[in-house]
């Protein structure tokens, strides 16, 4: 893709390293505890290593704990909606390497390809039972391997989805599995009470949901308690602060997992109103976000982000990052990528602390700027509780 204004995010983080590599994600990172070592790793880095283990958090609370890295990884544009991605023994390789580094939660879903993301997750990270954690989702229904844009999450479906997502993913239980969409033909209580059944069969360990309201929440977590919501949240969509869901999942103990915390790639700064999207196997060229109109008033955000991050040594993209971590001990980003550079910038986040004052600052600048664009067309929108 193409950059022609700003800094692109491999060239700043190129500078920034010697710079950010001293500082030491805010207060909320303080909470957290070390993650276990794997075998042979080492408990320190140096110079520009990455080190072998990460700060992990906890989501959920009491029986739907669920430890995992402070930082999770994306599975999803490895294989879908990202325009070309590399072959599949890349996308291994960098598996591997986050792996490696100390990742331990990794998220795909049923619909992602269809079907081929969690095949590719299962081969990748299969052999890493008992080490890493691979989260599903259920609901989009998909028919002979094609998404038919309808919601199905009747206790049958979810069952027979369970099954297949375990063959696929190449285990014997799923860690964390997500209800993708609210499904508006199925009462949230049977959703719950099916996934009830499938946990006393130790067949899904943990449940979660995604894009729904704090009543919803409530009422499934009456059923059965959940670990995580997942919900769109970065600098440029900040809805969950006055929905009541991050207030919810607050007052019950539920994680949060942010999905899409760089606005889809854009706050890492690499994308502008030059970039020309695949329409074959890329989404954002249907997102109103993402026209080269809204891109090239959009750039001003990345701008603010960028001019902080100088003054900080960090890049745009971890200024994003780590803007959410500070913002909860239990909410988890899952940024993807599929380059081992971007990789380990989204990491080396981890490194930096930033004053709550400095933060706020950063987070003042950027609402000054108006955002232009929805996140999401009409159809898409009606997906979303």
């Amino acid at each position: 893709m193409n950059t022609q204004q700003g800094i692109s995010r491999r060239g700043f983080l190129k500078s920034a390293v010697a710079v950010g590599a001293a500082i030491s994600v805010g207060p909320a990172l303080e909470k957290v505890e070390a993650a276990t070592m794997p075998a042979g790793g080492n408990s320190t880095s140096a110079g520009n290593e990455i080190p072998s283990s990460l700060p992990h958090r906890t989501l959920g609370t009491g029986k739907a704990a669920f430890e995992v890295s402070a930082l999770g990884f994306g599975v999803m544009g490895m294989t879908y909606n990202r325009s070309q991605h590399p072959d599949k023994k890349q996308c291994i390789r960098l598996l591997h390497e986050a792996v490696d580094r100390g990742v331990t939660l990794f998220d795909t879903a049923i619909i992602y390809g269809p079907l081929n993301n969690e095949e590719l997750a299962g081969e990748a990270l299969g052999e890493f039972r008992g080490k890493v954690s691979v989260t599903t989702k259920f609901g989009h229904e998909v028919i002979d391997g094609k998404a038919t844009g309808r919601q199905d999450s009747r206790p049958e479906t979810i069952r027979r989805y369970c099954e297949e997502s375990l063959r696929r993913l190449r285990t014997e239980a799923i860690p964390l599995f997500y209800q993708h969409r609210f499904d508006r033909n199925t009462p949230v209580e049977d959703v719950a009470g099916t996934i009830a059944d499938l946990m006393k069969e130790g067949k899904v360990l943990r449940w979660g949901m995604c894009e729904v309201n704090a009543d919803t929440i409530r009422r499934a977590h009456a059923v059965c308690p959940l670990t995580a919501i997942q919900s769109e949240y970065h600098l440029m969509h900040r809805a969950v602060e006055t929905n009541g869901v991050l207030d919810v999942c607050r007052e019950l103990g539920i994680g949060f997992v942010p999905y899409s915390p760089m606005n889809r790639g854009f706050l890492g700064g690499e994308l502008n109103e030059y970039t020309q999207f695949d329409t074959a196997n890329d989404n954002r060229h249907t997102l109103p976000r993402f026209t080269p109109e809204a891109m090239r008033a959009n750039y001003r955000i990345v701008n603010v982000l960028q001019r902080f991050g100088r003054e900080r040594g960090m890049t745009s993209a971890q200024l994003a990052l780590g803007w959410l971590l500070q913002k909860e001990p239990w909410i988890v980003p899952i940024p993807g990528t599929t380059k081992l550079s971007h990789l380990e910038e989204n990491l080396r986040t981890l490194d930096f602390t930033l004053s709550p004052e400095e933060w706020k600052r950063l987070e003042d600048a950027v609402a000054a700027i108006p955002v232009t664009g929805d996140r999401y067309n009409a159809e898409q929108q009606k997906q979303v509780q």
